[in-house]
C-alpha cells in the first residue's frame, strides 16, 4: 500500500509529522512517499501542484494531506495560489464525496461553545459534494456588466451548476452511509431561490425513493445553519453541495469544541481518497508547536478504514485518541481549567504511547 504524504504549508508539516509517527508505530506494510504541495511547492517549482506531485497522488492508494495557504501568496494570479493545489487534486482524481464527521467526545463537551446537554453524544456526518457547484462552474471571470442597473460597470461573476449524474452519485453515497447509521438524511439546499438547488432537491428526492428504509427531509441552508446551533443532535447524515457544505461543516466543527478535532475524507468512485484535517494552514501559529494534530491523526484513521481496508488499525488510533483525552491532555484550542495544556509533538507522542501500551497489554 502506497501513501502519498503532502504536508503543505503553515502548520501542515507539524501536524502531518504526528500522524506519520502514529502510522509508523502501527507497523503496517505501507510505503510513505513525501512530495511538495501548496505555497512551498510554488516557491520551489513555480506551481502549487507540480506534475511530480500529481503523478504521485494518482499512483498512490491514498493521500495524507496537511494544509495549504499563506497570506503572502494572496497577490499571486489565482492559478498559482496554494489553494489551487487542493482543487486540482479533487478535479484530477475525481474526489467527489467529502465525508466530514462532527463528533463531540465525552471529554470535550465543555470545550464546545454550546451547552453540554446540546452536544453530549453528538455524532453528525456531513457529506459534501466536492467537484461541482460554484467552485468549479464555468463561465467565470470579470467583465463590463452587459445589463442591469449598473450596465457597463466592472463586475465579477461565477456560475453555479450541477448535472443530474453529479447529484445522483452523491445522493447514493449519503443514503448508503445513513443505512450504516441512524437511517436519516437531511438534504440541504436553497430551492426557494436558486434553480440549481430546486434541481438538486428534485433529484435527491428521486434517488431517495430507492431507499425506503431511510427517512429523507429537506432543509434550506439558512435554516440548517440555525438548527445546527439550536438542535444539532436532530441531524444524522447531512448531504449538500460544495459551497454550502464548506460552510456548514466548519460550523459543525465548532460544536465539537474545536475545528482542530475535525477529520475529513474525500473519495472517488474507486475509494481512493485524500485525507486531511478540516482546518487550514494557520500561518499565524506555524512553527510554534501549538497546533492540534488530532484532526490529522483521526484523518489517518479514516484513511486506514476507507481506502486501505485496515479497520482494526483505524480502531486503535481512534481508541488511543479517546484515551489521551481521558488523561486530560489538551492543546490550546481545546484546553479548559483542570486539564493539562500540551503542544503538537507532545500530543502526538501521547497518542503513540496509548497505542503501544495497549499493544503490550494485549500481548
Amino acid at each position: 500500500m502506497k501513501i502519498a504524504v503532502l504536508p503543505g504549508d503553515g502548520i501542515g508539516t507539524e501536524i502531518v509529522d504526528e500522524a506519520v509517527k502514529v502510522l509508523e508505530v502501527l507497523d503496517l506494510k505501507v510505503e510513505l512517499e513525501f512530495a511538495d504541495v501548496g505555497g512551498m511547492a510554488y516557491d520551489k517549482h513555480g506551481h502549487p501542484l507540480p506534475e511530480a506531485t500529481l503523478k504521485l497522488a494518482k499512483e498512490a492508494d491514498a493521500i495524507l494531506f496537511g494544509a495549504v495557504g499563506d497570506w503572502k501568496y494572496d497577490k499571486l494570479e489565482r492559478q498559482f495560489r496554494p489553494e489551487q493545489a487542493i482543487l486540482g487534486l479533487r478535479r484530477n482524481l475525481g474526489l467527489f464525496a467529502n465525508f466530514r464527521p462532527a463528533i463531540c467526545y465525552e471529554q470535550l463537551t465543555h470545550a464546545s461553545s454550546l451547552k453540554p446537554e446540546l452536544v453530549a453524544g453528538l455524532d453528525i456526518l456531513i457529506i459534501r459534494e466536492l467537484t461541482g457547484d460554484i467552485y468549479f462552474g464555468q463561465p467565470r471571470g470579470r467583465r463590463a456588466a452587459p445589463d442591469g442597473a449598473f450596465q457597463g460597470a466592472e463586475e465579477a461573476f461565477d456560475t453555479m451548476r450541477y448535472a443530474r449524474p453529479e447529484i445522483e452519485r452523491i445522493a447514493h453515497v449519503a443514503f448508503q452511509a445513513a443505512r450504516k447509521r441512524n437511517r436519516k438524511v437531511t438534504s440541504v439546499d436553497k430551492a426557494n431561490v436558486l434553480e440549481t438547488f430546486q434541481f438538486w432537491k428534485d433529484v435527491v428526492t428521486e434517488v431517495g425513493q430507492q431507499y425506503a428504509d431511510v427517512k429523507l427531509d429537506h432543509m434550506y441552508v439558512d435554516n440548517a445553519a440555525m438548527q445546527l446551533v439550536k438542535s444539532p443532535k436532530s441531524f444524522d447524515v447531512v448531504v449538500t453541495g460544495n459551497m454550502f457544505g464548506d460552510i456548514l461543516s466548519d460550523e459543525a466543527a465548532m460544536l465539537t469544541g474545536s475545528i482542530g478535532m475535525l477529520p475529513s475524507a474525500s473519495l472517488n468512485a474507486a475509494n481512493q481518497g485524500l485525507y486531511e484535517p478540516s482546518h487550514g494552514s494557520a500561518p499565524d501559529i506555524a512553527g510554534k508547536g501549538v497546533a492540534n494534530p488530532l484532526a490529522t491523526i483521526l484523518s489517518a484513521a479514516m484513511m486506514l478504514r476507507f481506502s486501505l481496508n485496515q479497520p482494526a488499525a483505524a480502531d486503535r488510533i481512534e481508541s488511543a485518541v479517546k484515551d489521551v483525552l481521558s488523561q486530560g491532555l489538551r492543546t490550546a484550542d481545546i484546553w479548559s481549567e483542570g486539564t493539562r495544556k500540551v503542544g503538537t509533538r507532545e500530543m502526538g507522542d501521547a497518542v503513540v504511547a496509548a497505542i503501544t501500551t495497549k499493544t503490550i497489554t494485549k500481548s
